[in-house]
């Protein structure tokens, strides 16, 4: 026996669509926009629609925009000669939190991945190189520490060093309160490289 009609478990099945939204979250969310007043529907709905025409890809760095460059790349006080590689905008975001970076990005949309047929040539990297014309003096790679995010920080190492600009790659170690005797090898390891001076 279901519990709603077809509409509500429509709405329902299109919340529950969404990532990190599970059964009972989509019923709340369905039953919050079903009780809203309908002219805040009306927009909340305008606005999803607005946003999906009208945003796209920076022309330079790949993240979205509803502009043509996005309000970092266009920023003059950022350094441009200094390029954070990252795999997705969610990793840039959150660079970005830290208030500290003042150069710009480029993000991939992805990481190489044999095993899930993904290739150099499936992800941004073709743009990459191609903004290494300009004066760019270091690319900071800051992939993931998977197996994908080590293998797409070694191809793209491999892919611009010749150009003869600097390449380097973040540390990854120990998360702060962590204890050491539950943290893996490669990670302390990695710590330990990515050490610097006291």
């Amino acid at each position: 026996m279901e519990l709603y009609s077809g509409y509500i478990n429509n709405l329902i099945e299109q919340f529950a669509k969404l990532p990190g939204v599970g059964s009972k979250s989509a019923q709340r969310l369905a039953l919050h926009v079903i009780n809203m007043p309908k002219e805040h529907v009306e927009k909340f709905a305008n606005v999803m629609i607005e946003a999906r025409n009208n945003i796209h890809y920076c022309d330079t760095c790949y993240t979205l925009t509803d502009k043509t460059t996005c309000p970092i790349c266009a920023n003059p006080g950022r350094d441009h000669s200094t390029i954070m590689v990252v795999e997705n905008i969610r990793d840039m975001a959150a660079y970005e939190k830290t208030g500290k970076f003042e150069g710009v990005y480029h993000v991939l949309h992805g990481a190489i991945s044999p095993m899930l047929g993904v290739g150099p040539n499936d992800i941004k990297l073709k743009e990459l190189v191609k903004r290494l014309e300009g004066d760019v003096k270091e690319v900071i790679i800051a992939t993931n520490s998977s197996l994908e995010g080590e293998t797409t920080a070694m191809y793209i190492s491999k892919l611009i060093k010749p150009a003869g600009v600097r390449v380097t790659r973040i540390a990854s170690g120990v998360p702060v309160g962590g204890d050491l005797e539950c943290i893996d090898e490669m990670t302390l390891l990695r710590a330990l490289e990515g050490r610097k001076e006291i």
